[in-house]
């Protein structure tokens, strides 16, 4: 029930919040900016637990973080409700369908993928995929972009990725410096968007509101940081031996601990950031899976619920099934344990950076110092997630070394679908897919 505009809502109970993160994982279709609108339009508009300003600022500092934003703004939002139960369950609750899903699609594709009907309808949805993240990069821009200066930083991530190929957080680090830079001398340029103090852009109040004292658990203590840190150490630590006594210290999930570590420490700019720095680790590097399975990986993430990242757990999938003993059983056990290896070590240090870092975070609310870097690194994503739409495109409309025409005209339909009218994600995927199977036929 909504409450009234003028009247501040009564504390959430945990049982009511359990409820409401799960229904978010299993609802929460058309990755990080779909996610995050829906989380805008039911926490802030809606039922109000949180104002737009604080619920603009935690998203800047998840921004900020390399890994995925929505899971992280989830565990934010659900850490600064509840304490640390409360970031945790929220983060658990709205990763764990996904995670159970793709483990179930990752093994009908791995048995299934090379069915002519499977192949038709994967080529279908792989030119979504493409008008997806290009939605993504237009609602992400409609959002952050705010003015001329904010488009330069997006222009020049896009040009330093694209063009020159500057690593990721060089780019990160790049429009820090140019926020920090922009916040002295213009700061009316960077300043944190978003509604003015005291009006809660027309929502009414909040319960977490722009002039909501600190709780005490939000609250800074180096014990606190320390206690966290060591946790989450441990915890990485212990996952680890776990996998390395699965498969041999030098076996693939071993190798899969550490790797799927340095892509949740290394990789900014949230889960479309990710996805090329996956590319070149699972197929260049290791050679976990083809080109071709990763775009078809993605393609089944989109039609999960949950982060767009989750594909990782496909990646950890089709690793371990492809390096496992043959035989049916032994290859989804692999496979399985692929899966969950993958999600621990890419997921552990978002919940580790949130319980660790929010009572710095919330300390600098009302600091320009701090949230100008932010706004800069809000826009330097636009320019990354066009350079990721750039990267998938000539996979997926050049993967002959010619143009695919048919491709190119489905994935233009798709954007027109998502930008005119704004179909949603798993209704686009449906009739792409069903035209990728009228037009193998046609052509087959």
């Amino acid at each position: 029930m909504t409450p009234a505009p003028d009247i501040r809502p009564d504390p959430v109970p945990l049982r009511e919040a359990f409820w409401y993160w799960l229904k978010l994982g299993c609802i929460s279709f058309g990755g990080p900016a779909g996610q995050i609108a829906l989380m805008h339009q039911e926490l802030v508009e809606r039922r109000r637990w949180i104002s737009e300003r604080r619920f603009l600022h935690a998203l800047n500092y998840c921004m900020l973080l390399p890994g995925p934003e929505a899971t992280q703004l989830a565990i934010y939002i659900g850490w600064l409700m509840h304490r640390t139960r409360g970031g945790i369950m929220a983060g658990a609750l709205f990763l764990l369908p996904s995670l159970l899903l793709l483990i179930l699609l990752s093994w009908l594709y791995m048995a299934y993928g090379r069915l002519p009907a499977v192949a038709a309808v994967l080529y279908g949805i792989k030119p979504a995929v493409v008008a997806i993240v290009l939605a993504a990069a237009w609602r992400i821009g409609r959002r952050t972009l705010r003015n001329g200066a904010l488009a330069a930083v997006a222009a020049a991530a896009f040009a330093a990725i694209a063009a020159l190929g500057v690593p990721f957080p060089l780019v990160v680090l790049g429009a820090a410096a140019l926020g920090v830079l922009g916040g002295r001398l213009w700061p009316h340029l960077f300043a944190l968007g978003g509604a003015r103090p005291g009006t809660a852009a027309g929502y009414g109040s909040a319960l977490i509101d722009d002039d909501t004292p600190t709780p005490a658990h939000a609250r800074f203590s180096a014990p606190r940081l320390a206690l966290v840190v060591a946790a989450g150490a441990a915890l990485g630590l212990g996952g680890w031996l776990l996998a390395a006594l699965a498969g041999g210290a030098d076996g693939t999930l071993a190798a899969m601990g550490w790797f799927f570590t340095k892509a949740a420490f290394l990789t900014f700019g949230g889960a479309y950031a990710v996805l090329p720095y996956l590319y070149q680790g699972a197929v260049e590097h290791y050679q976990w899976l083809s080109a071709p399975q990763m775009i078809d990986g993605l393609a089944l993430g989109e039609t999960t619920p949950g982060p767009l990242i989750m594909v990782v757990a496909f990646v950890g999938f089709a690793g371990a099934w492809q390096h496992a003993v043959p035989g049916l059983p032994q290859l989804a056990a692999a496979g399985a344990a692929g899966a969950l290896v993958a999600t621990w070590f890419t997921f552990l240090p978002s919940f580790v950076f949130i319980l660790a870092g929010g009572p710095l975070v919330e300390s600098t609310r009302d600091d320009l110092r701090m949230t100008a870097p932010l706004t800069a690194i809000s826009a330097a994503v636009v320019g990354v997630v066009l350079s990721l739409a750039l990267f998938f495109g000539r996979q997926v409309f050049l993967a002959g070394g010619q143009p695919d025409w048919a491709a190119l005209g489905l994935a233009a339909a798709a954007c027109v679908a998502l930008l005119r009218y704004q179909v949603g994600s798993i209704k686009l995927i449906a009739a792409c897919a069903a035209a990728g199977v009228v037009l193998s036929y046609w052509h087959g």
